[in-house]
């Protein structure tokens, strides 16, 4: 069973989809799992199946899109981390009072940027029982330089500085495609124009582009530095060896400074959207097996 619905997340209609697992006997009570979307704010194209996956394992599973994507409220396309995180937070109050959901065994999953902010979720919110981390930046300011050469960062760090003026002068940031805010490999790039329709991807989806506003505010996140309060509730971090969004460096991070009981896992020789069913099956299964026998052993 799914449903479509919302919750509020500061005041902001959020629009989220709940999976419910068949065969839950009356009053029965599962341990769920919220599980989010990264920077690019496309729910409905990567996050279903990952759902699917943990209902047919018993688990209650959350998707929602955060403000200011798909049909939530807020400004369009503006990823701004902290409020990400208490998008987050407010799921985890949300899912506690479904009649479904076991209010003590509610884990988070995040992939990309939405396994940087689940990171930062579980380790402020001690209600998250455990977290599944996916190919997340352990700094935002590391990750964003690890992107460009350095005469494309001395360009946008001008950029930024221009944007800030425009933001307090107009209310506005300069929009950019998600590709050159975020820029990715290009083998990558051509798979995943060869996986979803035009509808699907960035452009098609947002056609009016992201803010400049994202970037500024993702320099300043740093999972690393409240990793550790996670402990000790569990966190596992999967990565992929090879992922050209953001490195591998950033999982060992965030292991390195979390407290047990914690576990890396890299997948040999994949990119950073290998993990997505659509663009890799067999690693998405891979991604899937260590997950829920994550869960199984901690949620």
């Amino acid at each position: 069973m799914q449903e479509d619905l919302f919750y509020y997340s500061d005041c902001l209609k959020i629009s989220a989809r709940i999976y419910v697992p068949d065969g839950l006997a009356p009053g029965e009570r599962r341990p769920a799992v919220i599980c989010v979307h990264g920077n690019s704010g496309r729910r409905d194209v990567y996050m279903p199946a990952f759902a699917r996956h943990l209902i047919a394992h018993g688990y209650v599973a959350l998707i929602f899109y955060h403000r200011g994507f798909g049909d939530s409220e807020g400004v369009r396309t503006r990823n701004i981390p902290m409020e990400q995180v208490s998008d987050i937070v407010n799921a985890v109050t949300f899912m506690q009072q479904r009649p479904e959901v076991d209010p003590a065994r509610v884990g988070l999953f995040g992939v990309s940027f939405g396994g940087a902010t689940v990171t930062y979720a579980a380790a402020i919110d001690e209600r998250v029982r455990c977290v599944v981390e996916v190919a997340g930046p352990a700094n935002g300011e590391r990750w964003t330089r690890s992107k460009r050469p350095t005469w494309e960062m001395l360009r946008l760090m001008d950029e930024l500085k221009e944007d800030r003026i425009r933001r307090v002068m107009t209310g506005q940031s300069k929009r950019l495609p998600y590709q050159v805010l975020f820029p990715q490999g290009p083998g990558i790039t051509q798979r995943q124009a060869d996986a979803y329709a035009e509808g699907q991807r960035y452009e098609g989806q947002y056609p009016e582009g992201y803010p400049l506003e994202s970037v500024d505010a993702a320099m300043t996140f740093r999972p690393e530095d409240v990793v550790h309060r996670i402990s000790p509730r569990a966190a596992l971090f999967i990565h992929t060896e090879r992922d050209t969004m953001v490195p591998v460096e950033e999982g060992r991070t965030l292991h390195a400074k979390a407290g047990e009981p914690k576990k890396l896992f890299i997948i040999p020789g994949m990119d950073h959207k290998e993990v997505y069913q659509e663009i890799n099956a067999e690693v998405f299964e891979v991604v899937m097996k260590e997950t829920v026998d994550w869960y199984r052993q901690y949620l």
